[in-house]
């Protein structure tokens, strides 16, 4: 029996998966195992050296406070870079050479150079010419180099979207005569988000975990710096790093898990209703789009934007 996309197995192919399956599935289990008598070797199940984390202090002191300013990075870091990705994005489809240049320029240039020396940088800045404290410029200097990166990186994202969709979607609302700020607004914007949001949500889930390189460079109190401080008052280092990495997981699955089901709610609002637009309506837009004033993305009013 076969399918569309590939041949259903045989006999034989289906007993060579069910030896590999098992295979694989030992294989996994020797290594827990091994894992676990080194720790246990190691002395790092102790019950002593997780007691920690059964107990208030350590978690209102050392982890939550952490937890709170890596959400608080990160937060602030996507609130900014969202929109300033999806303005360089579009910017780079711009008509005008004196649009599409200098954003292919900025987009290029940030893309290219590391996240951290970007943080250190702004830190550098900050100290020289700013009067911010030294309490919360660390928070500053982390924001804006996650904003700095993220933001070329979801520039091309939004760029590769948008180019994605088939050139028919353009060449119709051009036909009923809408506005290129209105095309891009109204049609190609809304369909093109589905296909970027896997890309998207990537990518937040990379400026979750790249707080942590501020903690390490800059001193920023995140998650994984608090875990610092907590190890060497409990003595307990290996499960600090193993309960901090199950809470990296956790909200990374949160996210992941929040952007499957916002994909697949919009997934089925787009669905067609099988209803008729009626010729009027038509009309009425062909009207607006010829006639009408409307604005494009960021205000540009200009036809050819």
């Amino acid at each position: 029996m076969t399918s569309v996309l590939y041949d259903a197995p045989g006999a034989r192919a289906k007993r060579r998966n069910l030896i590999f399956s098992v295979v694989f599935f030992v294989l996994l289990a020797l290594f827990l195992w091994w894992i676990w008598r080194t720790m246990d070797d190691k002395e790092q199940l102790h019950w002593a050296l997780w007691e920690p984390f059964t107990q208030a202090q350590a978690w209102t002191t050392y982890l939550l406070p952490g937890l709170g300013n890596t959400l608080k990075a990160a937060a602030l870091a996507m609130v900014i870079a969202l929109p300033l990705g999806a303005i360089f994005g579009i910017a780079r489809l711009s008509d005008h050479r004196w649009v599409r240049v200098p954003a292919g320029a900025v987009v290029e240039f940030f893309r290219a150079i590391p996240v951290l020396l970007l943080m250190l940088f702004a830190n550098e800045v900050y100290v020289r010419s700013t009067d911010i404290s030294s309490e919360t410029r660390p928070l500053y200097a982390v924001v804006t180099g996650l904003v700095l990166y993220n933001a070329s990186v979801l520039a091309e994202v939004v760029r590769a979207g948008i180019l994605a969709l088939p050139k028919g979607q353009t060449e119709a609302a051009k036909a009923i005569g809408l506005r290129k700020g209105q095309t891009m607004n109204s049609i190609l914007l809304p369909q093109a988000v589905t296909v970027m949001l896997p890309a998207i949500v990537s990518q937040l889930v990379v400026i979750v975990k790249d707080t942590a390189l501020g903690g390490v460079m800059l001193q920023f109190p995140e998650l994984l710096n608090s875990r610092q401080t907590l190890a060497a008052n409990y003595a307990n280092v290996v499960p600090s790093f193993i309960m901090v990495g199950a809470i990296f997981i956790l909200l990374n699955f949160i996210l992941t898990s929040f952007a499957s089901w916002l994909e697949g709610r919009l997934r089925r609002g787009k669905k067609s209703t099988g209803a008729v637009v009626p010729p009027a309506a038509v009309e009425g837009t062909a009207a607006t789009g010829a006639g009408g004033g409307g604005f494009g993305v960021g205000g540009v009013g200009d036809t050819n934007t």
